[in-house]
């Protein structure tokens, strides 16, 4: 057996073999199955071992793999060890998803780096969660911004999170739009307009999801996919050339010739949450935390409206939590 095996082989090892199932394996992992399947195979080269048992129904560990899953388990494990040691130093910089310029995450982002002038923040402005998680787990980011009840279960159990904020959702509309001069837009004006909340991008599945769920049994129809848009430039350029309603947040840029109003009749909540790797140890992380809990309990951002909305799945997610390397501070605790 080589000593230079890939550690994605082996976590694609474990995930398979405590899932039983390709497909829910490789959710966990965020790739495609094909591709947690292609490291399989190669895994099974390399070690010159079959190591499942695979019919169209059913996924078993061979004897081998029952005899080297508890090894592989140790060895992922003591990776994780040094990836926290090495994170725990404050001299690397700590790169954080803000999701975007205007946002809750950069708000946080913001706050910190002035309490903390002497860490270092790397920022990135990646539009969704879905994105974000996959690239925390790929050690490519550490922290990111989001709605984390979009996200599948198997890929929420190697995460970390808290709930930060509740934004409150909008529409953003042309400035020509009949509902454009009203203050507020109640959701039952919408019943029968098609409304853009990034179907198509992959990136941002999270979002689609919270899109449809508001939308159901309102009438309100989603609008087709559409590529990926890239940048604040070309968001402008086919949102108003297609002449398309936007669902937003509250915390959302301008856009020329279009308007942002809330919505109401009930009001709808976008729960955001932070999340960084499990695991993860950095003075940045406590700073963040710090931050973000100051700016709730200041700011009031997890207040919820007695007619607030929420889906079913955004229900009692966990607060978040105070993280060692800075004191604790006024807890910024959920509130009915």
């Amino acid at each position: 057996m080589p000593h230079d095996t890939d550690p994605r082989l082996l976590r694609a090892f474990v995930a398979v073999a405590e899932e039983l199932h390709f497909t829910r394996a490789a959710a966990r992992l965020i790739v495609a199955q094909q591709a947690l399947s292609r490291d399989i195979r190669r895994l099974e080269r390399e070690w010159g071992a079959a190591l499942f048992v695979r019919d169209t129904r059913h996924v078993a560990l061979t004897p081998e793999a029952e005899r080297l899953l508890p090894a592989v388990r140790g060895l992922l494990a003591a990776y994780d060890q040094l990836a926290g040691a090495v994170a725990a130093s404050g001299d690397r910089p700590l790169v954080v998803d803000a999701s975007a310029p205007v946002s809750t995450g950069h708000r946080v982002l913001a706050a910190a780096r002035e309490a903390e002038p002497g860490l270092e923040f790397v920022a990135r402005f990646h539009s969704g969660l879905a994105r974000g998680a996959a690239e925390v787990a790929g050690g490519r980011l550490d922290v990111s911004f989001g709605r984390v009840a979009g996200l599948p279960h198997a890929v929420r159990g190697g995460l970390e999170h808290g709930l930060v904020r509740y934004e409150r959702a909008a529409v953003l509309l042309p400035e020509e739009h009949p509902l454009a001069a009203r203050a507020e837009v109640e959701l039952a004006a919408l019943e029968g307009e098609a409304v853009y909340a990034a179907a198509g991008n992959d990136e941002t599945a999270e979002w689609t999801d919270y899109a449809r769920a508001l939308f159901a049994g309102r009438g309100i129809e989603l609008a087709a996919p559409f590529p990926k848009i890239e940048g604040e430039a070309e968001f402008e350029r086919v949102v108003r050339k297609r002449g398309w309603s936007v669902l937003a947040s509250e915390e959302f840029t301008e856009v020329r010739g279009m308007v942002l109003r809330p919505l109401t009749g009930p009001v709808p909540l976008i729960p955001v949450s932070m999340v960084w790797r499990r695991g993860l140890r950095h003075p940045g992380l406590a700073a963040l935390t710090a931050a973000a809990r100051g700016l709730a309990a200041a700011e009031g951002w997890l207040l919820r409206p007695r007619d607030a909305w929420l889906p079913e799945a955004d229900r009692g997610l966990p607060v978040l939590p105070v993280v060692p390397g800075r004191p604790a501070e006024r807890s910024g605790g959920e509130v009915e």
